[in-house]
């Protein structure tokens, strides 16, 4: 049997933090300063790296777990509405567990204002599986982690916020128009055929009464149980009377109410582990085919969303993504 691998297979780049910092440092001092204490710095850094070699040989001897080097990990989490990066995240997170020694850190950057509710608890579950291979995790927010996004937070074993950082929104939302009273208007008819007593409540297009909005209020309320259930199992120390509201809190005062454990930025915390550990960044993507490297696939979409532009208003709108519970 014939293998055929697949056309665009993810591929990981991984690039070492300390280096980088290091190469930056160098190029300023050289821009600023000159060759010369450009020379001196990397005495003194050469002369420093000898004395940490030695103070590692000697706790070596007193504790043999010290021979295994503390190694930080870090990827990156830009969160859509649909979680989009989840494909990418449970590819790293599968090769870290694989090669990671247990105690390692992983640091994971996160910017989410949150999404559908399938989609964050797949990618929570995801940062679960860190923990559950017994590596450390830190989740960094530098902007927002807000519903979906805090679902995914509240795993870590610490959660650290820039100071104006948006925090919590710990409710769910869903909303959708409905062009009932339009069609009628128009002399348009709208059936809908369904088996189940609740396969559809609220529609899009059908006359929704108060039995319909009742059901569906009751799966909303449903799913905010199970949300807040969620994350007093990873922070029990929250007052979920207090933060389970759906408002939000910017990091000073999400800090005292406990959703987050620490105020930093990404930028100060990672700097901070260099002095001490070796710190990688992983980033995967989609290999690109060779259509999308020459352009050909973007023109293809292009074309596409010109022809979508032309269909009726009534028709844009009819999105069945609308429909779904949105962690918010």
């Amino acid at each position: 049997m014939l293998f055929n691998p697949p056309k665009n297979p993810v591929e990981l780049k991984v690039r070492h933090l300390n280096k980088a910092q290091e190469q930056r440092r160098e190029d300023l001092m050289e821009a600023t300063q000159g060759k010369a204490a450009l020379k001196l710095l990397k005495k003194t850094m050469a002369k420093q790296a000898k004395q940490a070699l030695k103070a590692k040989a000697k706790s070596k001897k007193k504790d043999k777990d010290a021979s295994k080097s503390s190694q930080v990990f870090v990827l990156d989490f830009d969160g859509d509405i649909k979680a989009s990066a989840v494909k990418h995240l449970r590819e790293e997170i599968s090769t870290l567990i694989s090669t990671a020694n247990k105690g390692d850190e992983v640091v994971v950057r996160l910017e989410s204002s949150g999404g559908v509710v399938h989609g964050y608890g797949l990618a929570a579950a995801q940062l679960a599986r860190l923990k559950d291979a017994g590596l450390t995790l830190t989740v960094c927010v530098d902007k927002v982690a807000a519903s979906g996004g805090y679902m995914m937070a509240c795993v870590a074993d610490k959660i650290v916020a820039a100071p104006f950082a948006i925090i919590g929104s710990i409710g769910v939302v869903s909303q959708l128009p409905n062009f009932h009273k339009w069609l009628k208007n128009h002399d348009v008819d709208y059936e809908m055929f369904t088996a189940g007593d609740y396969k559809r409540t609220v529609t899009v297009f059908g006359e929704n009464d108060d039995k319909d909005r009742a059901k569906y209020q009751e799966e909303l309320e449903q799913t905010h149980e199970l949300f807040k259930h969620f994350v007093t199992n990873y922070r029990p120390k929250l007052d979920l009377d207090k933060v389970a509201t759906g408002e939000h809190w910017y990091g000073e005062d999400a800090l005292e109410l406990k959703l987050v454990d620490s105020l930093q930025t990404s930028d100060s915390y990672l700097l901070a582990l260099m002095e001490d550990n070796e710190v990688y960044a992983l980033h995967s993507r989609q290999k690109p085919t060779l259509a999308e490297k020459l352009g050909l696939a973007q023109a293809a979409e292009a074309t596409l969303a010109m022809a979508i532009d032309k269909l009726p208003d009534a028709l844009m709108r009819f999105d069945l993504n609308q429909r779904l519970n949105i962690l918010k």
